[in-house]
């Protein structure tokens, strides 16, 4: 890419693509159901994936965040979808100047020490160059490519579209707040200040957890579009799956505090638990990256979450009814609460077991996390006449199963049941409500 007016005519060019072709599936699609016809999910799945796959943007992501979910998608979809890479086309130098200028001005260069050329990544809202300060600490500069914002509202409104061509397989779960969650997350994630003010919240949160490393912002170096921060060395977390047990174990124990510790006490999680955003040091700590996809929770979710574990594990019906009400289920009867409980106890069940384990035992090498369940849960879901999850379940579930995924491939034996009880026995909530209120405030996301 050498100019940015090529980039620009490039992205409006695939856009135009992606919205004539899933019109095309969505036309098709709708015509299948009129006509009483099934339809070769397999085919349209694979359509779905190839028009999806010449666009490395948002849409891309949304995707791949679906693909994850649990029957947020049907299982051809998902194998396809499964395929998608996420990493971007890079910037060329010449753009990435005229970037860096007008987010800093035409003497940006002279406020680094140095600037790589290359990219060291690049995903779907932006890229990363790695730079040093003057004082000769190591950078990482996140530059977003131009003009998401409207990129990201053209992806929502073909989201609408992909949405609709699953709608069309049956109603057994209503995505309408799945959409509105997702929209609201990816706006966010356009703001690189706030992403700078959730990095200090996550400072705040894990400072007294030694295993666990956050990146520090530079503020004069930053703007909304383009946030410095300090670089922490580490390798890929799959880098050591082939490491001992005992290592594994110990990685997986920081995950655990990494993304609990925060929920549990303050009401908020790192809503995309991806293997990319973490790596891993040589004494076996944490780098925490990427802190756009953040989510705050109301206290009485935290403890409806709670509540269910403990409703599972006294078969207490009338507790588990009160976490879903909560959460903000509707309409619940014991039918339906049953459907849930199905998908909780999958959820729940490494938490339910004082042993060592791994987090799946039923899971076959290669499978995918939860699909048995998740198929006949839907297919319950289905026969009762559907359910609409609430938004705040949105992101929980998903990161719930994100983080699931990444245990299973550290292929980790831990006590999860004694992990989870360290984090939860002082659990308070009007205690958590002060806690987060003061947290957020001081990261100045109040």
């Amino acid at each position: 890419m050498t100019s940015e007016a090529n980039t620009l005519g490039g992205r409006v060019r695939r856009y135009a693509r992606v919205s004539t072709s899933m019109g095309t599936l969505a036309v098709r699609a709708a015509g299948e159901r009129y006509l009483g016809r099934k339809g070769d999910d397999a085919r349209l799945a694979a359509e779905i994936r190839q028009v999806l796959g010449t666009l490395k943007g948002p849409l891309m992501k949304v995707a791949q965040i679906l693909s994850t979910i649990p029957d947020a998608l049907p299982k051809e979809y998902v194998a396809e979808l499964a395929q998608l890479q996420a990493d971007a086309p890079r910037m060329g130098w010449p753009f990435v100047k005229r970037r860096m200028s007008a987010e800093l001005g035409p003497d940006w260069e002279s406020r680094f020490g140095s600037f790589d050329r290359e990219a060291a990544a690049a995903a779907s809202l932006g890229q990363v160059h790695r730079a040093t300060h003057h004082d000769g600490r190591p950078l990482a500069c996140k530059l977003q490519y131009p003009d998401m914002s409207s990129v990201v509202e053209a992806d929502l409104r073909q989201l609408k579209v992909f949405i609709g061509l699953y709608r069309r397989y049956d109603g057994a779960i209503d995505p309408t707040e799945l959409h509105a969650e997702l929209a609201d997350r990816l706006r966010e994630e356009l703001d690189y200040g706030r992403e700078a003010r959730n990095m200090r919240l996550y400072t705040h949160m894990l400072a007294h957890e030694p295993t666990v490393h956050v990146p520090q912002p530079i503020d004069e170096l930053s703007t909304d579009r383009l946030l410095t921060m300090t670089w922490l060395e580490g390798a890929r977390m799959l880098s050591f799956a082939d490491h001992s047990q005992e290592e594994r174990n110990q990685i997986a124990h920081n995950m655990f505090r990494a993304w609990y510790v925060p929920f549990y006490n303050f009401g908020v999680i790192h809503g995309d638990p991806h293997l990319g955003n973490y790596t891993v040091r040589e004494d076996l700590s944490l780098n925490l990256l990427d802190f756009g996809a953040i989510r705050v929770f109301r206290p009485a979710f935290v403890k409806g979450v709670i509540d269910l574990y403990f409703a599972l594990r006294d078969n207490d019906t009338e507790r588990a009814v009160h976490a879903y009400e909560t959460w903000g289920f509707g309409n619940l009867s014991k039918e339906l609460i049953d459907i849930l409980n199905q998908w909780a106890r999958f959820i729940y069940g490494p938490l339910l077991e004082d042993r060592m384990r791994v987090i799946r035992e039923d899971m076959p090498a290669g499978g995918q996390i939860g699909r048995k369940v998740a198929e006949k849960v839907h297919a319950d879901l289905k026969g009762f006449g559907g359910v609409k999850p609430p938004r705040e379940f949105v992101l929980m579930d998903r990161a719930a199963i994100g983080l699931g995924s990444v245990f299973w491939h550290l292929d980790a034996q831990i006590n999860w049941y004694q992990m989870f009880h360290e984090v939860i026995e002082e659990f308070d909530e009007t205690r958590l409500a002060t806690r987060q209120a003061e947290a957020l405030s001081l990261a100045g996301l109040a």
